[in-house]
């Protein structure tokens, strides 16, 4: 089992300071990889309802750094540790430019990006970015990761679709990932699943929250479902990355039937359920050790690390 973390993007840890020790301290620990939401602006009020907490409200004040800029700063500072986009919302961005902006960053990491990428919920920011048609956001986000695996793979390269077209560029340097650095798709539902099957290298979902608990068995109904819909496309499943995020937005409350929340509990109880993930076929658990400060976020990494972690292995 590898092991990520949450780096802050958000609220007063969101600093130079706070990124790059959580970052240095992670990779010192010997966790695998370090996850960075995406965020660019936030109304001051809402109707999108966000999908992982029970009152359907995100929990920002408004503030958030821009994801690839925190990711060019963790990368000049650390060496081993993976930079995942936990998920990049893609019709934000104009698709070249996104991905020369992660050919970039994996020349420049050593080959260490991987692109997590969702299709959004916060209709609102859609509307402040000029992005395509909320409605649409599947089909763009689609056509954007086939743009960049295209200018990943190719040059010259040119690309005729419903959203975007280009003709006879080039966009070189490549990654130093081959053949371009992982995309893994966010989200479960249905339409998730098949975007996975299709063009994801990897699984992302959120679980172990109270508005959406994916306990082992639904985990286990979803990977047969998606090993069904990648063999369907004329894909192999076991190449596939299955990295599930369990973040604490709702870390006081217990799961909906009142039983102890997954990875809760003592070291043992926590070792338990990541040993029951793993049996699923979870290669990756995503934690959030992110606190009131930074000390506290450090101390919940170093807990794990020591508590944890060593009872997995044994």
């Amino acid at each position: 089992m590898r092991y990520g973390f949450y780096l802050p993007t958000r609220g007063p840890m969101a600093t130079r300071e706070g990124v790059l020790s959580l970052a240095r301290e992670g990779e010192r620990l010997g966790l695998h990889s370090a996850m960075i939401a995406d965020h660019i602006v936030f109304p001051v009020t809402s109707d999108s309802d966000y999908p992982y907490t029970l009152d359907r409200k995100h929990p920002s004040g408004g503030d958030a750094l821009e994801t690839f800029s925190i990711l060019g700063v963790v990368a000049g500072a650390t060496e081993r540790l993976r930079l995942v986009t936990s998920v990049l919302v893609l019709p934000y961005r104009n698709p070249v430019l996104t991905a020369k902006m992660v050919a970039s960053l994996d020349v420049l990491s050593g080959g260490r990006v991987t692109l997590g990428v969702g299709v959004g919920w916060l209709k609102e920011e859609f509307v402040a970015l000029g992005s395509p048609g909320f409605e649409r956001r599947g089909a763009v986000a689609d056509e954007w990761i086939a743009i960049f695996k295209r200018l990943w793979t190719q040059s010259p390269a040119s690309f005729e679709g419903k959203f975007y077209s280009f003709a006879d560029i080039r966009a070189e340097p490549f990654p130093l990932q081959k053949p371009h650095p992982p995309v893994w798709i966010g989200g479960h539902s249905r339409a998730a699943l098949r975007r996975t099957a299709r063009h994801g290298d990897g699984w992302h979902p959120v679980g172990a929250v109270a508005a959406s608990p994916l306990p082992p068995g639904e985990m286990r109904a979803h990977l047969e479902t998606l090993k069904r819909m990648t063999e369907e496309e004329g894909r192999d499943f076991s190449a596939l990355t299955v990295s599930y995020k369990a973040p604490l937005y709702d870390s006081a409350i217990p799961d909906r039937d009142g039983s102890r929340r997954s990875f809760s509990g003592s070291p043992e109880e926590i070792a338990a359920d990541i040993r029951s993930f793993a049996a699923i076929g979870v290669h990756e658990l995503v934690f959030d050790f992110r606190g009131r400060s930074i000390a506290e976020s450090i101390e919940g990494l170093q807990r794990f690390a020591a508590e944890v972690m060593p009872l997995v292995r044994d």
